[in-house]
């Protein structure tokens, strides 16, 4: 079972690395992906060992709040937001007059009410003890549970310094209107900045998950629900599939449905990503959240509420942000050891200077400045945040991708292998040329191949279906019928006579032989890039239909941006060596495979990565679906099937190949992103912690930097929305 929770009060990386650590110890627990930036935890678990209750009180155990997320609830990022804010604004009022007793010190200008021991005292105690609350309570059961994390290092920093200054005033080892011996104004600016520090990187954080955000606030919360000639404004929960619904020029569309009457134009571009609206007629598909643009249309509602396609797209995108790349190993493993090591060095730190100055103050207050610096909440921002924008980004673009690590595996794409029908063409074949044997009459014969391919699934049998339902009053009546894999269909009549349409390897294997000129004609129609299909009745050819697909327009853009990624374009088709040559010619692609059949597509995407090949596979169809599994990247196009969909590990809502151009564009953007930020989380703790163990900072200065530190990586991470795809 798989339950997604949300979990408040976590600060800092090593209180979600301190969460997975546990619960991944405890029996029944299948897998465990915590997110600080989401605040959420994606658990799967073994229900007959393990309830979800039973989980959410161990997660309160460690001290943090928990409960099975509902995305009905206010953000309690946004409430979290307003609270720190206030807390903010009373720590700002309280700290600033000791910040300026020790601005006007530093000038040599003493005020006497700002440096006296007692007043710094009443304005310390509270930030202290009320503001700084926050972090005593989870740094209490982070040491409980043998896991320090960073509120453990603010608390005992803080509290030094507080209870220093305090033993210095009770002791009266400080000299009137002097700051020697005192360092509440430390303390204080330390608990400010930190906050100041949260303030902002919450408020970042918060535009990170903006892309679910958004999505959530396009779903309509009414619909002119129609029903005995009546229209009555309903909300979304009083609707039942197969309910008729009103949408308006200007209204968005309430549900997932059919159009029963009316014509109009529906901007799709929160869907796919595509900015021009798209014509829609009587027995179209519309989508929850679309905007119908023109004419009044009636709609037949088929999924509504959490079964829309914009709720799986909403869920689809949480899903990914919520697990974890593969780069975030690094600041895990960091992150579980990073707060002990720091309190080591804090130590060695506090000792070495009294050693060397026989000081305890000095050696305090630089001790101090060493647990206030080294947070690890930038190394724990680093991946997550950009995962977050990465994801968002992609999904503004009509691009869904299932998890961070696939994000990470698609930035190594080197080799794109495209299946033909419906992806490099628009799959919407028509007949254009029949071959007819001398003995038969092109009445029969569409009858036959019509009935051939009643209720085909596959483009080509569709659009001779299509084709002969037009042309001729009945189709001929099979009892059964049979689909050969990757070669075609087979049939039998009442009398027993069996019927075939497909391609040379299915007349092959019935030993169908098909005559010279026949053949002939056929290579011709191929060499024009047309697929043949080859028809027989019992052991008789009896002729063939030629049908031309359309490459889609952007085929040729797609193919040369692929290839100015330096990444080898491939196309796998099972369709003849002709017609594919043709095919790939015209949009540029240079490696063809022609006459592959599905589990033969498998083999060959297995024969692309055995060379240490980074490989994507981009297809539409049910025979797709093996070789979409095996590749490294599995790409569907979402007008495709489900099954397509279901095997991918990317879907691209819109029938584009440049999406898969824009995809492969956008994770190795979020991938520089990451790298980026673990490069100066790393590089900010790598110098602070020595500048501070070597007293060149003092603990309000180091609080700012810590502050500073995470709030940059979050940053960097929103410049991806910025990104212009090329």
């Amino acid at each position: 079972m798989r339950s997604e929770l949300k979990i408040d009060g976590m600060t800092c990386a090593a209180c979600s690395g301190r969460i997975e650590r546990v619960l991944a110890k405890t029996n029944g627990i299948e897998e465990i992906n915590v997110n600080l930036t989401t605040e959420t935890a994606t658990v799967s678990f073994d229900q007959t060992l393990i309830t979800n209750d039973e989980i959410i009180n161990k997660i309160k155990k460690m001290g943090f709040g928990a409960e099975v997320y509902d995305e009905s609830k206010e953000n309690s990022n946004q409430r979290e937001f307003r609270n720190l804010k206030i807390y903010l604004i009373f720590s700002i009022i309280l700290t600033t007059p000791l910040i300026l007793g020790m601005i006007a010190s530093w000038l040599g200008i003493h005020i006497m009410f700002l440096h006296d021991p007692i007043f710094q005292l009443i304005l310390a105690t509270p930030v202290q003890f009320i503001i700084g609350y926050r972090f005593y309570k989870p740094a209490f059961y982070a040491i409980k549970s043998k896991s320090p994390n960073m509120d453990v290092l603010v608390s005992i920093g803080t509290l030094s310094a507080y209870f220093f200054s305090l033993y210095n005033v009770i002791a009266g080892n400080i000299v009137h209107g002097q700051m020697d011996g005192l360092y509440f104004e430390s303390s204080m600016t330390i608990i400010t900045l930190i906050l100041l520090g949260k303030y902002l990187e919450l408020r970042a954080r918060v535009k990170t998950s903006e892309a679910i955000q958004s999505l959530i606030k396009l779903q309509p919360q009414n619909a002119n629900l129609l029903r005995d000639g009546v229209i009555t404004t309903v909300p979304l929960s009083m609707l039942n599939a197969g309910d008729v619904v009103v949408i308006n020029p200007g209204e968005k569309i309430p549900i997932d449905g059919v159009i029963k009457s009316g014509r109009s134009t529906v901007d799709e571009s929160m869907l796919t990503g595509e900015s021009l609206p798209v014509d829609k007629k009587i027995g179209d598909n519309v989508f929850c959240a679309t905007i119908n643009k023109m004419g009044v249309i009636q709609v037949e509602a088929e999924k509504i509420g959490k079964e829309t396609t914009l709720s799986n797209i909403i869920t689809y995108v949480r899903n990914a942000q919520g697990k974890k790349a593969p780069i975030q190993k690094i600041a895990d493993k960091v992150s579980a050891v990073f707060v002990p090591a720091i309190m080591i060095i804090a130590l060695i730190t506090l000792f070495a200077w009294y050693f060397i100055t026989k000081n305890f103050e000095t050696s305090l207050i630089n001790a101090v400045s060493v647990l206030v610096i080294a947070c690890p909440c930038s190394l724990g921002l680093a991946t997550p945040t950009a995962i977050m924008v990465g994801t968002g980004l992609c999904a503004n673009h009509g691009i869904l991708v299932k998890s961070g690590e696939i994000l990470e595996i698609s930035s190594k794409i080197n080799t794109v292998v495209f299946d033909k029908t419906g992806t490099i063409t628009k799959g919407t074949p028509d007949v254009t040329d029949l071959i007819l044997s001398n003995q038969e009459d092109k009445e029969t014969f569409l009858k036959i191949i019509g009935g051939l391919e009643f209720g085909s699934e596959h483009p080509l049998g569709k659009a001779i279906y299509t084709h002969c339902v037009k042309n001729v009053n009945g189709l001929l009546e099979l009892e059964e019928t049979e689909a050969k894999v990757g070669m075609g269909i087979e049939g039998k009549d009442k009398e027993g006579n069996v019927y075939r349409i497909g391609n040379r390897k299915l007349m092959n294997s019935a030993n169908i032989e098909i005559s010279n000129i026949d053949l002939k004609k056929a290579s011709e129609f191929e060499m024009q890039g047309k697929t043949v299909m080859f028809v027989s009745e019992n052991t008789n050819f009896i002729g063939a239909v030629a049908l031309s697909d359309t490459v889609k327009e952007t085929s040729v853009q797609a193919v040369n941006r692929l290839s100015r990624m330096d990444i080898d374009v491939c196309m796998l088709t099972g369709d003849n060596d002709a017609t594919a040559a043709a095919i790939a010619k015209s949009v540029g692609i240079k490696k063809v495979f022609a006459n592959v059949l599905p589990h033969e597509k498998s083999e060959k995407i297995l024969s692309f990565k055995s060379k240490d090949n980074v490989v994507a596979m981009v297809g539409d169809g049910i025979n797709d679906a093996p070789a979409l599994v095996s590749a490294d990247i599995g790409i569907a196009m979402g007008d495709g099937t489900d099954v397509a969909i279901e095997a991918a590990d990317i879907t691209l809502l819109r029938g584009d190949p440049n999406a898969v151009c824009d995809g492969i564009y956008l994770s190795k953007m979020t991938m520089k992103k990451i790298r980026q930020n673990l490069f100066w989380a790393f590089i900010y703790n790598g110098i602070g912690i020595p500048f501070a163990a070597f007293g060149f900072l003092n603990p309000a200065i180091a609080g700012a930097a810590m502050a500073l530190s995470s709030v940059s990586v979050v940053t960097n991470s929103l410049l991806l929305k910025r990104i212009k795809i090329k």
